[in-house]
C-alpha cells in the first residue's frame, strides 16, 4: 500500500472542501478549485479531513490513488496559499517587460517575443531580468513558467538564456585551439 495514498489531506481554516460523488470542491481565500476524482478511486470526508481508497485490488487503481490524494492536495495548498515559480533572464542584451496582460521579451532574436498570459496566471516582472509567474492551479503555474523558459532555454557554453531561479546549468568547455 501507498504511504502517501494512506494519509488523509488535512482541511485548513478558512477552507470548505465539498466532496459529491467523484467531484471534489475546495474554496479558500485565493478562489476556488475543482478535481475529478477517477472511478478506480473512492474519496470521501471524515473528520475534516479527505481520505481516499482504491475501489479494487487491481494494479491500476493502487497506482492512481496517490497520484488523486496529491492532486486534491494541491487543490487545497492553491486555495489556502498559491504558487509561485521564479524566473531569471541571464545574457547581455536579454530583458523583459509586461505590457498589459502579454509579456514581450527581447531573447537575441531578430524579433521579439510576446507570450499572451492565460486566465489564472499572475506575471510579474520585477526588474528587467527577473520573472514571477503566480496563480493557485499549480499545473497552470509549472506550464507557463516552462513555455517561456522555452523559449530561450539556458545554453551550455555561456549560459545565456531563461532558467528557473537557482537552476544549475552543466557548463561545457568551448573549442580550443
Amino acid at each position: 500500500m501507498s504511504r502517501i495514498g494512506k494519509k488523509p489531506v488535512e482541511v485548513p481554516e478558512g477552507v470548505t472542501m465539498d466532496v459529491n460523488g467523484q467531484d471534489v470542491k475546495a474554496k479558500g481565500s485565493k478562489g476556488e478549485l475543482s478535481i475529478r476524482i477517477h472511478d478506480d478511486v473512492s474519496v470521501k470526508m471524515e473528520d475534516g479531513k479527505v481520505v481516499f481508497a482504491p475501489r479494487t485490488q487491481s494494479l491500476h487503481a493502487k497506482k492512481l490513488y496517490p497520484t488523486m490524494r496529491t492532486l486534491v492536495h494541491n487543490i487545497v495548498e492553491g486555495v489556502t496559499n498559491g504558487f509561485e515559480k521564479k524566473l531569471e533572464i541571464q545574457g547581455v542584451g536579454l530583458r523583459a517587460q509586461m505590457q498589459g496582460n502579454t509579456i514581450v521579451m527581447q531573447l537575441g532574436f531578430s524579433h521579439e517575443v510576446r507570450y499572451d498570459i492565460p486566465q489564472g496566471v499572475t506575471v510579474a516582472v520585477e526588474d528587467q531580468t527577473k520573472i514571477a509567474v503566480s496563480g493557485i492551479d499549480k499545473q497552470l503555474v509549472g506550464q507557463v513558467a516552462a513555455k517561456i523558459r522555452g523559449f530561450k532555454p539556458p545554453e551550455p557554453y555561456k549560459g545565456k538564456g531563461i532558467r528557473y531561479d537557482g537552476e544549475y546549468v552543466m557548463r561545457k568547455e568551448g573549442k580550443k585551439k
